[in-house]
């Protein structure tokens, strides 16, 4: 916030004078000054590193703006958007502006409903997504549509998303899934290498099965390897009938191996175990195994389980001297799911979620619905490249039955 005041004084020839600016020749002597404004002291340090916390930033949006982080996130996204243009209009795309005041229709949460004046008692819905209009745009015979589009949508705020969020929304016709991956994954590289001057290889391609087998992820961070290790499930068995309830009763056992790790102390390990019992994450608990320094194998049960027991586990997970295994048991679709929290969140002790590397993927082969554990039904998967594949053939019986 700047001072405002009023200056008097006598224009005087410069003792040093500076011939590259108009003024250069000239000065003011200053024989009185009048404050008309006096500058209030910023709520917080205007500084890439600044003092103020979210909401007080939000607060004051017009000097957090003045922040290189803030201000430079803003000219990434605008030569983003430039790029985007660019390289969907050179592929034949054609930008279509689509309305914003719509027919509410189903989709996967709750309408922004706006009240009609005209017509009282009816109401208006803020689009979810174009998904009407650019199917309208297909049948009448706009081939490739794009739109850079405000969507919003009437649910709990997510890490990923806001009431409001901006998409890249597309629409092509006549075309199979490799041509939607060539299509944009090129439009991703040309992205990178525009805006980052990071080239990217060709993306490798997971299908939904083994992401969810061995990350318990549909969006698996592939920078740091740790896959998933099953001691028992549908294929494999080395740990029941050994007396050990909580693995003799779980439909599941999976581990993840932190290589380097078996130095952790007892406090440590405490914290992560700490860690899966949160509400968000729902484990009751935590086995974990060392392969020490010394060639010996120790795990938090050894009491149910010898030396050759925990050698089968080792030769599982292939561990070597200093490594160390983490364990959860249980049902198999939420031990994959906590097991995927636990593994972002020790690689994030580790040190190998590195911002500045990026490694994209492709997961195809998605199933067509998934069932819904809470309403004890199957529901849509909403995903481009879904696919007619049930694993579970129970529940494709009573599909059937419905």
């Amino acid at each position: 916030m700047n001072t405002s005041y009023k200056l008097q004084g006598l224009v005087a020839e410069r003792s040093s004078k500076n011939k590259q600016i108009p003024t250069g020749e000239i000065e003011i002597k200053v024989t009185g000054l009048t404050i008309l404004n006096e500058a209030a002291t910023p709520p917080f340090t205007i500084e890439n590193e600044s003092d103020g916390g979210d909401e007080l930033r939000m607060q004051y949006r017009y000097l957090d703006i003045r922040r290189n982080p803030v201000r430079d996130n803003l000219m990434l996204r605008h030569k983003l958007a430039q790029e985007i243009r660019r390289y969907l209009s050179e592929s034949d795309f054609v930008e279509v502006e689509t309305p914003v005041l719509i027919k509410s229709t189903p989709e996967g949460a709750r309408d922004f409903v706006v009240p009609s004046r005209l017509n009282p008692g009816q109401w208006y819905a803020l689009p979810q997504s174009p998904q009407t209009f650019k199917q309208l745009l297909m049948v009448a015979g706009m081939d490739r549509y794009f739109q850079i589009v405000k969507c919003f949508r009437d649910e709990d705020l997510r890490a990923d998303r806001q009431p409001e969020f901006t998409q890249i929304d597309c629409e092509l016709s006549f075309v199979d899934r490799e041509d939607i991956l060539n299509l944009f994954e090129g439009m991703t590289r040309h992205l990178f290498k525009e805006t980052k001057n990071i080239e990217l290889e060709s993306f490798p391609r997971m299908a939904f099965a083994d992401a969810m087998k061995y990350y318990g992820s549909d969006k698996p961070d592939i920078r740091f390897d740790m896959r998933f290790v099953e001691l028992k499930s549908e294929d494999v068995d080395l740990v029941s009938g050994k007396g050990f309830p909580v693995f003799d009763n779980a439909e599941a056992v999976i581990g993840i191996k932190v290589d380097g790790a078996a130095t952790y102390t007892r406090k440590q390990i405490d914290a992560i175990t700490d860690f899966v019992k949160k509400p968000q994450i729902g484990a009751t608990g935590m086995i974990y195994f060392r392969h020490e320094s010394d060639g010996n194998l120790k795990s938090s049960v050894d009491k149910f389980y010898d030396a050759e027991a925990l050698s089968k586990w080792s030769e599982a997970f292939s561990t070597v001297e200093g490594d160390l295994v983490l364990i959860l048991a249980g049902d198999l679709n939420k031990v994959r799911k906590q097991l995927n929290e636990l593994r972002l969140h020790v690689a994030d002790l580790q040190g190998l979620r590195d911002k500045n590397q990026f490694a994209p993927l492709w997961v195809v082969d998605f199933p067509l619905l998934e069932w819904d554990e809470e309403n004890g039904r199957f529901h849509a998967m909403h995903h481009p490249f879904t696919s007619p594949l049930l694993e579970d053939r129970d529940k494709m019986n009573q599909i059937r039955r419905m």
